[in-house]
C-alpha cells in the first residue's frame, strides 16, 4: 500500500511539473533532431565519349544552382585532362558551392596519372575526406593496382594497403555518420572492386558508415549488407553494348567525330540525382528518368543474363530510414 502511494505521488509530481511549465518554455526546448542535408550526384557522363557531354553537364549544374544543394560530386569517368576539355570543366567549376571528384578508370585512359588527372581536376586527391553538416564523407580511389599476378584482366580495381590503413584510421577519428563514395562498386562481383569483402569489413568494423554509392556500372539498384546500403548511380549519359550490338545512333556526322558512341545505348536526356539526409534521418534518393536513343537493348535481343541488373534509362527514386 505505501508503495502505491508511492508511486501516486511520483506520478503527480511528473504531471504537475508538465502542467506547469509555460508553452514558451517547452517550445525552446532541445528537440532531437539528426542534421540535414542534401547533395547532388552525377555519375559516368564520358565527357570524351559523348557528343554532347557539355550540355548534359550544364543542365546538371543548373538544376543544383537551383535546387541550392549543399554540395556536388560526380563518381567518376568525367573527362580526362585534355586541354580541350577545359570547357567541361568550366561548366563543373561553376557550380558556386563545394565541388568533390571521384577518380573513374576511365579518366586515366590515355595514360595519364592520377596524379595529372587529381591536377587538372584541382581535385582534393585520389582518395580524402570531409564533414559537413554533421556528417563524414569519404572518397575512395578504386583504380589501385592488385599486387598479386592472379589479378583478373582489364582495368585495375583494387584497394591497396596503404589506402586501406589510411582508411581504417580516417573511421576511428571520426564519430560522425559516414557516407562513402568510390567508382566501382562494393558490393557484387561483377567487375566491382577486386577486394571488396576486404574492404567492406573495415567499413563494418567501424559501426558508422550508412551508405556508399558508386558508379561505373551504369546500373541502377541499391543492395544492403549488413546494414549498409550499396547505392549504384546510373550514368548520365548511357549503357556501354560493345561491339555485337553496334548501332549510328545519332547521326554519320556525330558518328564520324565520335565513333564510340556506336558501341552504346545513349540516355536522350541525362539524368541525375539528389541525395537528402532529412532530420529523422530518413534518406531518400529523387528520381531521374528519360527514354533510350534508338532500340532499346530488349529491341536488339539482349537478355537479363547478359547483365545481372535490367539496363534501364534513369535512376530510381528511393527511401530509406537509416540505423
Amino acid at each position: 500500500m505505501q508503495h502505491q502511494n508511492r508511486r501516486n505521488f511520483l506520478q503527480n509530481i511528473a504531471w504537475g511539473s508538465l502542467v506547469l511549465t509555460p508553452l514558451s518554455q517547452l517550445a525552446a526546448m532541445p528537440v532531437n533532431r539528426k542534421p540535414k542535408i542534401r547533395f547532388g550526384i552525377c555519375a559516368d557522363v564520358h565527357q570524351d565519349i559523348m557528343h554532347d557531354g557539355e550540355a548534359r553537364l550544364k543542365t546538371f549544374i543548373d538544376d543544383m544552382k537551383t535546387q541550392q544543394v549543399d554540395f556536388i560530386i560526380q563518381l567518376g569517368d568525367f573527362c580526362r585532362p585534355y586541354e580541350k576539355n577545359l570547357p567541361f570543366l568550366k561548366i563543373w567549376d561553376s557550380f558556386p558551392g563545394p565541388r568533390y571528384h571521384v577518380i573513374g578508370n576511365h579518366d586515366n585512359d590515355g595514360g595519364f596519372t592520377h596524379e595529372q588527372v587529381i591536377s587538372y581536376w584541382k581535385a582534393t586527391g585520389a582518395y580524402y575526406s570531409f564533414d559537413q553538416n554533421g556528417y563524414h564523407f569519404v572518397i575512395l580511389n578504386g583504380n589501385e593496382k592488385n599486387p598479386s599476378k592472379d589479378r583478373p584482366p582489364g582495368y585495375a580495381r583494387y584497394i591497396g594497403i596503404e589506402q586501406q590503413d589510411w582508411l581504417e584510421k580516417d573511421l576511428r577519428n571520426t564519430q560522425l555518420p559516414t557516407i562513402v563514395f568510390c567508382h566501382q562498386g562494393l558490393d557484387n562481383d561483377m567487375g566491382g572492386i577486386e577486394n571488396a569483402t576486404q574492404v567492406r569489413l573495415i567499413l563494418e568494423r567501424a559501426k558508422k558508415v550508412q551508405l556508399v554509392f558508386s558508379g561505373h556500372h551504369h546500373l541502377d539498384y541499391v543492395n544492403e549488407i549488413n546494414d549498409i546500403f550499396y547505392v549504384q548511380i546510373n550514368s548520365m549519359s548511357y549503357q556501354w553494348l560493345g561491339d555485337d550490338y553496334a548501332r549510328v545512333r545519332y547521326s554519320k556526322e556525330v558518328d564520324e567525330k565520335h565513333p564510340m558512341i556506336k558501341y552504346t545505348v545513349p540516355y536522350k536526356d541525362p539524368i541525375y540525382t539528389i541525395a537528402e539526409i532529412d532530420h529523422r534521418g530518413t534518406f531518400s534518393l529523387k528520381g531521374s528518368s528519360t527514354s533510350f536513343v534508338g532500340p532499346s537493348p530488349k529491341e536488339l535481343g539482349m537478355t537479363k543474363h547478359d547483365m545481372p541488373y535490367e539496363i534501364v534509362p534513369y535512376i530510381s527514386e528511393r527511401k530509406i530510414k537509416l540505423v
